[in-house]
């Protein structure tokens, strides 16, 4: 530890985890939690249209990961549902969210991959925002590294 002089200001900690990264990190999880719960309505939404079986999504011939339309439609509602809840989990500040958050985006970033052939650009949208949920919820720890 370098010696400062009485009254001066303590210098900025950098990367490892000073107050800057901690401000950025909470800021991204505020914004994690608004991104999952807009996701996780976009999610029931489609899911309605697949149960539904509206002719939204195009049919796909030969591909590995087929299901039936009800079928994706359920998981999409499903999902949908549980990452609508952790984020307004995140919002309200809850400890499990962050970890169900981080669940959860790992899932539904195969999911998406998995339904890429249906909608290809909201499929590689929604993995990349999943990638920045985890980033954001696993780089702020929140008050407990302020103590």
């Amino acid at each position: 530890m370098a010696n400062t002089a009485p009254g001066t200001p303590a210098p900025p900690r950098g990367p490892a985890g000073g107050p800057e990264r901690n401000a950025w990190a909470a800021g991204g999880t505020l914004f994690a939690g608004v991104l999952m719960l807009t996701q996780g309505i976009f999610g029931v939404l489609a899911g309605i249209a697949g149960i539904a079986g509206d002719d939204v999504y195009a049919r796909v011939g030969n591909y590995v990961f087929e299901f039936n339309l009800d079928a994706w439609g359920w998981i999409h509602l499903i999902l949908g549902v549980l990452v609508a809840i952790t984020g307004w989990g995140i919002l309200q500040g809850a400890e499990w969210a962050r970890g169900a958050g981080i669940g959860l985006a790992v899932v539904v970033m195969i999911a998406q991959f998995m339904w890429l052939p249906y909608t290809p650009w909201w499929a590689l949208l929604s993995i990349a925002l999943s990638v920045f949920v985890i980033w954001a919820l696993c780089t702020d720890r929140g008050s407990a590294a302020d103590g």
